[in-house]
């Protein structure tokens, strides 16, 4: 952690739920990026948490924008910057609803062009500023508002829906590992071309834990394997330290789940199907990680 910046890129009291994963998120990720940085936010719970001017959150640029446009957004202003030979770096910064649902055309369209902005995902996995509807990333079994009972289908695969595009730069990351968070931000904006981060943030009144439970249980997501940290840097895929070590002996994911309010109804049946879904993407990913090795 000694290498991370001392400077605070945000300012004090913000608005947001006490334990906010996303606001922790950002804390390193603006650290990473410094102050010739404009962050592009949709509609989501940063475009709320922010504050009213004059009395501001964040200490760069903000451009909110409509839920569908942050992608759009970015690609214009990333063109219109290295156009004056600027090199500002433009990041979105925009929920799981706004970029695996209402936002995914606009971000397929800017990476399938090569726009240069790096684009992250914090994932709370449900529309968490307009009272924790579900979305595509709400994970098989999750109460939200509108699945009273539990979400019936598993939580849509962005990751590699974005991978299909063939980035120069793509990673997970999760609030509670800051360090990596951090570590990602920096490779990234050294990397021209269009870059793509997916963070996990867990959500306390949405996930119905404690305001201080928010790093645990980000880490027991991770220890797991429910959430695995990895990079990939054009073909070279690797899987981040944490998680290189969870997959050698992965927690039950039961205990992931009884820690969670919002899976309170989720049967054992249910739960088998989570860790079956869990077990499969581990092999894939190890899979993947050792013939990345093979081909160095």
């Amino acid at each position: 952690m000694t290498e991370i910046p001392k400077e605070e890129m945000l300012l004090k009291c913000p608005s947001t739920c006490a334990g906010c994963g996303s606001l922790l998120a950002l804390r390193y990720i603006l650290k990473a990026a410094g102050k010739d940085t404009i962050l592009v936010i949709p509609a989501c719970c940063n475009s709320v948490i922010q504050g009213v001017y004059p009395y501001m959150l964040h200490t760069v640029p903000v451009y909110n924008i409509a839920f569908a446009a942050a992608a759009a957004c970015a690609s214009g202003m990333s063109e219109a910057l290295r156009a004056k030979g600027e090199k500002t770096n433009v990041i979105v910064y925009a929920g799981d609803g706004g970029t695996a649902d209402i936002g995914i055309q606009a971000l397929s369209g800017a990476l399938e062009r090569g726009e240069d902005f790096l684009y992250i995902c914090y994932d709370n996995e449900a529309y968490g500023n307009t009272g924790m509807q579900r979305s595509g990333a709400t994970p098989l079994g999750a109460i939200t508002t509108t699945t009273p009972n539990g979400k019936t289908v598993n939580k849509k695969d962005l990751d590699r829906i974005v991978e299909a595009h063939n980035l120069p730069y793509q990673a997970t990351a999760c609030s509670s590992y800051p360090a990596d968070i951090y570590n990602k931000v920096k490779k990234a904006l050294s990397i021209p071309g269009p870059k793509f981060i997916h963070i996990l943030a867990p959500c306390p009144p949405g996930w119905r834990i404690p305001s201080e439970k928010t790093v645990e249980i980000g880490k027991m997501a991770v220890k797991s394997g429910i959430w695995v940290l990895w990079e990939k840097e054009y073909d070279k895929f690797t899987v981040s330290a944490p998680s290189r070590a969870a997959m050698k002996r992965p927690a039950p994911v039961g205990d992931y789940l009884k820690a969670q309010g919002r899976f309170r109804k989720v049967d054992e049946k249910t739960a088998a199907v989570i860790q079956a879904n869990v077990d499969k993407n581990l092999k894939r990913i190890a899979l993947e990680a050792a013939q990345s090795e093979e081909t160095e």
